[in-house]
């Protein structure tokens, strides 16, 4: 789930296309060697809007809403990181991209570790923010109980502004959310799955995350080949909107290194 982002008014220029039974949708921004981007649980493209500008000037940008999210649909209402991974694969087909780059927050890393482990020489690098290999006992409590009352305030607004669908969105993405807690194969990363990652990853952990440890953070470190870990001090769980912390000029630099500028 992502949380406490800082909404940014950008004019952006959509498209909706057919991806298997769903219609996806995504933003494209500016110009270079592809960086996808993709939102956390119950977030959407506005997600990233703080740091489009920012990314967009190195970079041609592809934002996704995944399956069932802002406006993209999901008629079978049921949500699996492994099924979002191959609808944005086959996006991918679509738009004719083969090699790319990719940062995603919370669920959205978790699906780029999906995308990482089952098609590996086409990530050149990954920026994971406050993903992980596994859902604890303690994110597994958060999700059985969650209910739109009883989430804190900034995530009540970001689940409003970002179901372009209204309340019935907000409905299913939660009892999805719910779900999450009796589903232990989907996400059952082992460090000798997370070996296989061939794209430079940094990642990007709260020290303070309620859902994930940092020693899960730690872990994944360990066990992905070519990794970097950023542990933001007094963090919780997705902690990159704070203005005291240069993510866009952090994960640019890491880009760049990784292509060999």
């Amino acid at each position: 789930m992502a949380k406490k982002y800082a909404p940014k008014l950008i004019t952006a220029i959509g498209h909706s296309v057919p991806i298997g039974n769903i219609e996806m949708y995504y933003e494209e921004y500016g110009v270079g060697k592809p960086l996808m981007l993709l939102h956390g649980f119950g977030g959407c493209t506005q997600n990233w809007h703080p740091f489009i500008d920012k990314l967009s000037e190195h970079h041609r940008l592809i934002v996704v809403d995944l399956r069932g999210h802002g406006y993209s649909t999901n008629p079978e209402n049921t949500f699996t990181h492994r099924e979002a991974a191959n609808d944005v694969f086959l996006l991918l087909e679509k738009l004719g991209i083969d090699h790319f780059s990719a940062m995603g927050m919370s669920t959205g890393g978790m699906v780029l570790m999906h995308m990482a482990t089952n098609q590996p020489k086409r990530i050149d690098s990954l920026v994971l923010i406050s993903a992980t290999s596994y859902f604890p006992d303690q994110a597994k409590a958060i999700m059985r109980r969650a209910s739109f009352d009883t989430m804190p305030q900034d995530v009540r607004e970001m689940y409003s502004e970002c179901a372009k669908r209204g309340d019935e969105q907000i409905r299913q993405l939660i009892a999805q959310f719910n779900a999450f807690h009796e589903n232990n194969d989907d996400m059952n990363f082992t460090a000798q799955s997370l070996s296989t990652i061939a794209a430079r990853t940094l990642i990007v952990h709260g020290d303070r995350d309620n859902f994930f440890p940092v020693e899960i953070a730690v872990s994944i470190y360990r066990a992905i080949p070519d990794a970097a870990l950023w542990i933001i001090p007094n963090g919780d769980h997705v902690p990159i909107y704070d203005s005291a912390i240069p993510f866009a000029s952090t994960t640019l630099r890491f880009l760049d290194e990784s292509n060999g500028n």
